[in-house]
């Protein structure tokens, strides 16, 4: 239990620090590109705006600190029951808050503090009361099941950005959570990890809903920092990844809380997911969702004309 709870911090550690520095790659890249207008017709990223930002060097940096976190959140999710491994790795939201006042100048409401305080402990509530993890073995038929509702939600996401532009912000991190969900009951399920068979792992339908689900639900994640609140999307994304994890763990995978805690770890459970719909609320209205509002240089005064003035911002 003590080395599944160590395992998961460093993933949450490693997931909140990447996320602020996608965030500011992401935007970083936005603002270059906001003059171009890189954007579908709806208001959302291009594919193309969304590769650019992939390219910087804090994008790429916190990818790699997403890839630590996936492994040792892998590891957490064999190691913990899904609504204990799940929920302290989304406690990376109080990372990226913090972070996020440091590297993005976000200042953070009363509010959102106090919701970051009601996630915190919950956590308390979940890992005192965590039992034994389920077991992981599944009929394949539930691992095809996965994988189909893994590429139906992560394609939906997509079309949803390209339909709903800017106004997909929450969406596009709620899915993007879902996905990181789908892939913490993917790692749990899969076949041929112990003992290892490479048959057997190559032939799981639940090898390619983590593929899947990991890879879009990135994709998903990238676009919802670029066009919306990076405290709003994580906690968005936190939700996802929690809510529906926790539940197949508890109804499908055996995972269960010390005798006579059910209460709390349900307390807990509910408080994390308050806490984090509370950063999400507040966050999406202190936070700037246009990239041009996060330059630091004025605008320049209107030019005189004929034609019709026009300010431009730097």
């Amino acid at each position: 239990m003590l080395l599944g709870l160590l395992t998961a911090i460093a993933a949450s550690i490693c997931y909140g620090t990447g996320s602020v520095l996608q965030a500011v790659g992401s935007r970083k890249s936005a603002r270059r590109e906001a003059a171009a207008t890189a954007r579908t017709q709806h208001g959302g990223p291009s594919l193309s705006s969304t590769a650019k930002a992939a390219l910087t060097w804090e994008f790429m940096v916190g990818t790699v600190l997403d890839f630590v976190g996936f492994g040792l959140g892998a590891l957490a999710a064999r190691l913990l029951p899904l609504f204990l491994s799940q929920t302290v790795i989304s406690a990376n939201l109080v990372i990226t808050a913090v972070l996020s006042v440091k590297l993005l100048g976000i200042r953070l409401s009363r509010a959102e503090w106090g919701a970051i305080a009601v996630v915190c402990s919950a956590l308390v509530l979940l890992a005192t009361a965590a039992g034994e993890e389920g077991g992981g073995h599944t009929s394949l038929a539930t691992h095809w099941w996965l994988l189909v509702v893994s590429v139906l939600l992560m394609a939906g996401g997509a079309v949803a950005v390209r339909l709903l532009g800017a106004r997909a912000a929450i969406l596009a991190g709620l899915l993007s959570g879902l996905g990181f969900g789908a892939l913490g009951v993917g790692v749990r399920v899969l076949n041929g990890v112990d003992p290892f068979d490479l048959g057997r792992l190559l032939s799981d339908p639940a090898l390619y809903a983590i593929v899947v689900a990991g890879a879009g639900g990135m994709y998903l994640h990238t676009v919802a920092l670029q066009i919306g609140s990076v405290n709003g999307a994580t906690a968005a994304l936190v939700v996802g990844e929690t809510v529906l994890p926790g539940a197949i763990g508890v109804l499908w995978l055996g995972d269960a809380s010390r005798a006579g805690l059910g209460w709390m770890a349900g307390l807990g459970f509910v408080l994390a997911v308050a806490g984090a719909v509370g950063v999400a609320w507040y966050g999406s209205e202190s936070e700037p969702s246009d990239p041009a509002e996060l330059s630091p240089t004025p605008p320049l005064p209107a030019v005189t004309s004929a034609a019709p003035p026009r300010g431009l911002r730097g």
